[in-house]
């Protein structure tokens, strides 16, 4: 029995999950649930547009600065609590007693809204690239190529979500495995757009127009406020710079998870803020026509700018999209592999609450599979949940910004709630892991809870104007209905028999 198993046990839970997973198989789930690719290459094109160049590249240096903070006062709370429910679990023991249950309501569906809503976001995305990689390969916008239609656009939707649900239901070594390619895929797939890109250029833009440059399009985005037009744009920093809770999800999996789960945590965070700056620098160093980026008339329709700079680069120099979709190949199969690792994320939390009788239909849910041990049933509700999402692609252009903004707002706001509470909690009470902040856990926790509550309120907001039916970011809607029926559900009968976590084994322990 290692230290995070007897750790587990004085928490009040026996080893069920296998735990075979190494600290760099940890570190892989982890970084893939981030991915380098699929939360900056959907939202570059908005965010570039907002306000030009500056304010897109060094957004990503302040909000890398912010979650770090998140992630160090999460690295401490999961040194203490190796458990699979991570957060939800967090939150119930570092609320006390009287607040424990429901702070444990809170973030757990907080959290489980936003996992679920991120597989959405990852087989959209792959859907669009998947759409540019077929525009691109069948002749181009100009050139006759096939744009693939709604209902198309919306099986590709589907058959992602389809897809990795299957491979979640194999053993977790597969899932290992293929994270293991997905960390290499990334890094040298990576690598190779961020030394190649700029290199295949016929020309590239001034480090003054990348570093210094500001320009609304007020035209387009109807935002002619350059504080409002710099808030928008930071917004695809902080879409792609969470996710890393994914290693807490795995600690009941992992070996030595008390010390491995903060490194997996920190690691993915540092990692993803170098390449991400330098994917950020590669795309708007190789711009060739900042105008025609945006042309609905272009090679790409108008429709994915990352694709539009990858074929212009390729094509001026070589006379063809050759290149430009290998590397948009590469990209697609970072939002595989980012879809297929939240998907287990969001799996593990469905489970951990299904576990504690936090679902309907629990015992339904929180059964595991009788070979693989891994929780199936709860990755096919997840994966039913996230097909519904994207129906309304078939009637609805805002779909992406909607589900962005949800997936965000429920995955960051569950970092909220067990933070807090380590941050008002007594230190008396708090039994610290290998992984110990001490003294500046408050300034930390403090630090990254105002953080939290700042990016959930800015994807509250309107992103283009005016105001009406094909612009509306329906995410305050659709979180107030969801959040709102969670809610009434507890004040109405969850309350009176959710008691957060339940404990499978009878101890005696003063301290969480």
């Amino acid at each position: 029995m290692d230290s995070a198993e007897k750790r587990l046990n004085e928490l009040g839970y026996k080893q069920e999950l296998r735990r075979e997973m190494t600290m760099f198989k940890t570190l892989a789930i982890s970084f893939s649930t981030m991915t380098l690719f699929t939360g900056i290459t959907p939202l570059y094109g908005s965010s570039l547009q907002y306000a030009g160049p500056a304010t897109l590249v060094w957004g990503w240096i302040v909000v890398s600065f912010f979650t770090w903070f998140v992630g160090i006062a999460m690295a401490e709370i999961c040194s203490s609590f190796p458990t699979t429910g991570s957060l939800y679990f967090w939150a119930a023991h570092l609320a006390g007693p009287k607040w424990g249950p429901f702070s444990s309501w809170c973030c757990a569906w907080l959290e489980t809204i936003g996992l679920i809503a991120g597989i959405g976001t990852q087989a959209y995305a792959g859907s669009q690239t998947l759409q540019s990689i077929i525009l691109l390969s069948t002749g181009t916008n100009k050139g006759g190529g096939y744009f693939a239609p709604k209902w198309l656009f919306l099986c590709m939707y589907i058959g992602l979500t389809v897809i990795w649900a299957v491979l979640n239901t194999f053993a977790l070594e597969v899932i290992a495995l293929i994270d293991i390619v997905s960390i290499w895929w990334q890094v040298i797939g990576g690598l190779v757009i961020v030394i190649m890109l700029p290199l295949v250029a016929l020309s590239t833009k001034s480090a003054s127009f990348v570093f210094t440059h500001l320009e609304l399009a007020p035209e387009s985005t109807g935002i002619s406020s350059k504080p409002y037009a710099a808030i928008l744009s930071f917004l695809v920093s902080q879409y792609s710079l969470y996710g890393y809770d994914a290693a807490a999800h795995l600690t009941e999996e992992t070996k030595g998870a008390d010390k491995n789960g903060p490194i997996a945590i920190l690691g993915s965070i540092g990692i993803i803020s170098i390449f991400g700056w330098a994917y950020i620098l590669a795309l708007t160093f190789s711009i060739q026509d900042f105008g025609y980026l945006y042309d609905p008339n272009n090679e790409t329709a108008g429709a994915f700018v990352p694709a539009q700079i990858l074929y212009d680069a390729f094509h001026g120099r070589y006379h063809n999209s050759a290149g430009a979709i290998i590397l948009l190949f590469v990209i697609w199969g970072s939002f595989f592999f980012g879809g297929l690792s939240i998907t287990t994320s969001a799996a593990r939390v469905v489970y951990a609450l299904s576990r504690d009788k936090g679902v309907p239909f629990s015992h339904l849910w929180r059964q595991l599979h009788p070979k693989y041990k891994v929780p199936s049933n709860a990755v096919w509700l997840c994966a039913a949940i996230c097909i519904l999402l994207g129906l309304p692609i078939l009637k609805v252009n805002v779909v992406f910004t909607a589900i962005t903004s949800i997936c965000t707002i429920g995955w960051v706001g569950g970092y909220a709630v067990p933070i807090f509470a380590r941050l008002v909690m007594s230190e008396k009470n708090f039994k610290p892991g290998p992984f110990y902040l001490g003294k500046a856990r408050r300034p930390i926790c403090l630090v990254a809870f105002l953080w939290i509550c700042y990016t959930c309120s800015v994807f509250l907001l309107p992103t283009l104007y005016p105001i009406d039916w094909d612009t509306f970011n329906y995410a305050p809607v659709a979180l107030g209905v969801a959040l709102g029926l969670v809610m009434l559900w507890w004040l109405l009968d969850a309350r009176k028999w959710f008691k957060g976590p339940v404990r499978n084994i009878d101890i005696q322990n003063d301290k969480v």
